[in-house]
């Protein structure tokens, strides 16, 4: 009769610095584990704490608040084995860890061997690398604990097969961007391949500041097949059984969530960051201003998909410049979602402004000052009603303006949330294409209209702007590649666009600075990918 080990991944959304509360998660999983008849039960990394918990850790109180949590973890593993992820401070260190529980006590305890200091990871910061593997008995098989980047990278894997590992389990933080999944799978399949083992790989779920996680938990069979793959972005328990027949331990075929195509991945990215944002936060909804355009009407989408029309008001702020058909197409969104609507022009707002102004303005010419006035008028609209009902305000503008500057400090920019920020305008009209296939919430006139901010008469985006294809390409090469200038334009772009383009990135950094977080969906996004300085002689070349 052949062994057989069932394994349960828990994809749970754990809040950062919420430690009782993350206790009564992780021990309501365990329980959900148990009822599902597991054996064994992973939790993600750093569970107990949240992920990523940053300078929290350095935090005494944390310190306490985690070991007493994880003692009433431990005491809730009757019946079952847990593998716990947690912060475990030890001998004046801090090491990223997994606390091996069964039957009411801890039975085996792991340390991270390999640390991140990469993109958004800054690992080193805080932890102290392990360098003992970690290899545990359940139900007569020889598992072997990883965490997370730990499976990326040879050595930790070989070391836990070499101390007799037949099968490798790893619990994860492991973020969200586009293709991610296809990517973990295939270093997946690289381990299996080394090693001629399976490997159980848990991820959790749910939105932290700009981090989402996706879950996208998931089974790799000894010949490198997927043999099972929960779904993305949902929490939940699923099971997945080991058995050894003939001597080997192997991994039965399971359920294979679908991968969907990279615009629904990025909606659904988007909307879980947007949700969790405005939960975790305790804010009772959301108010953002809506112009007429795409970038906008994306933002509005995504609000009224992820929290719920009711939760959701959207202000029209328009000025002698804002069109007719901007003003229509708004109304028109507003009304088919079903959202808080209201239409305050800004006309004596920019007029008291530009007359207090008169005296020393006088003689010069007009120019963005006066561009800027109408934003941050309206700017100062969406801040009052969120001061007065607690709603945040989302700030609705793109990367490409978010690189560029294209945007005005303490006007559009002004907000708690960028939905956005991540996105590309080209993709924003991918993205707003994706959501009307689902159902028609976007005014078609709005994808098809050429972008405008609308501030000056016959005003366009191209004005001031190359062809968003032509810019989004050349911030690609730029951010993603850090390309050279000259690297660049041998891609084929027109030298003048590309020198104008690096140096428009160069300038705003300023701005970007003090702009909102918002949903990180790229290999690269402006915020914890994106360090560069404000100050700085340096020129792109």
């Amino acid at each position: 009769m052949a062994e057989t080990l069932r394994i349960a991944l828990a994809q749970i959304d754990p809040l950062v610095g919420d430690v009782t509360g993350n206790a009564e998660v992780i021990i309501r999983a365990i329980g959900a584990a148990r009822d599902a008849q597991a054996d064994l039960v992973l939790l993600p990394e750093l569970a107990i704490c949240g992920y990523p918990p940053e300078d929290l850790l350095f935090h005494a109180g944390l310190q306490r608040q985690v070991g007493d949590a994880l003692q009433k973890i431990i005491q809730s593993t009757s019946g079952i084995t847990a593998v716990i992820g947690y912060p475990e401070y030890a001998d004046g260190r801090i090491y990223n860890a997994a606390a091996i529980a069964a039957d009411g006590r801890q039975i085996g305890n792991y340390r991270k061997h390999a640390l991140p200091n990469y993109s958004v990871f800054d690992e080193e910061r805080y932890f102290t690398a392990g360098e003992q593997p970690c290899v545990i008995s359940v139900c007569g098989f020889a598992v072997g604990i990883q965490i997370c980047e730990d499976i990326w990278e040879q050595a930790p894997a070989a070391a836990a097969v070499k101390a007799g590992a037949e099968l490798l389990v790893a619990i994860n933080g492991s973020p969200f961007r586009v293709d991610k999944q296809s990517a973990r799978e295939a270093v997946l399949a690289e381990r299996v391949a080394e090693l001629s083992v399976p490997i159980v790989y848990q991820n959790l779920v749910g939105g932290q500041d700009e981090l989402v996680f996706d879950g996208g938990s998931c089974a790799l069979g000894r010949d490198g097949q997927l043999i099972m793959r929960a779904p993305a972005f949902a929490e939940g328990s699923y099971v997945v059984e080991a058995t050894r027949a003939g001597g080997a331990a192997d991994l039965v075929p399971g359920e294979v969530a679908a991968l969907v195509s990279p615009e629904d991945s990025i909606y659904q990215a988007l909307m879980r960051g947007v949700q969790d944002y405005v939960r975790k936060n305790g804010f009772p909804g959301v108010v953002l201003g809506l112009s007429g355009g795409i970038d906008s009407a994306l933002t509005l989408a995504l609000a009224a998909d992820a929290l719920g029309a009711d939760r959701v008001q959207a202000v029209m702020m328009p000025y002698r410049w804002t069109a007719d058909i901007s003003q229509e197409d708004a109304e028109q969104q507003a009304r088919q979602l079903g959202v808080d609507y209201q239409v305050l022009p800004i006309e004596r707002m920019v007029a008291a402004a530009t007359e207090t102004l008169g005296e020393l303005f006088a003689g010069l010419p007009p120019d963005a000052t006066e561009e800027n006035i109408q934003s941050r008028c309206r700017g100062i609209l969406l801040m009052a009603i969120s001061n007065k009902t607690g709603r945040m305000v989302l700030a609705t503008g793109n990367k490409s303006e978010m690189a560029v500057g294209y945007a005005t400090l303490y006007g559009d920019m002004a907000g708690g949330f960028a939905p956005i920020k991540d996105c590309p305008k080209t993709l924003v009209y991918r993205l707003a294409r994706y959501r009307n296939a689902l159902g028609p919430v976007i005014p078609q006139r709005v994808i098809d209209r050429p972008p405008s901010a609308e501030l000056a008469p016959d005003q366009l985006d191209t004005d001031s702007l190359p062809p968003y294809d032509v810019l989004d390409g050349i911030l690609d090469a730029l951010m993603l590649d850090n390309l050279s200038v000259d690297d660049i334009i041998a891609r084929g772009f027109a030298a003048a666009d590309v020198v104008r383009v690096t140096e428009l990135v160069r300038r705003n950094e300023y701005k970007r600075r003090q702009a909102p977080p918002g949903v990180r969906i790229s290999e690269r996004a402006f915020g914890r990918d994106w360090r560069y300085p404000i100050t700085s002689g340096y020129r792109h070349r």
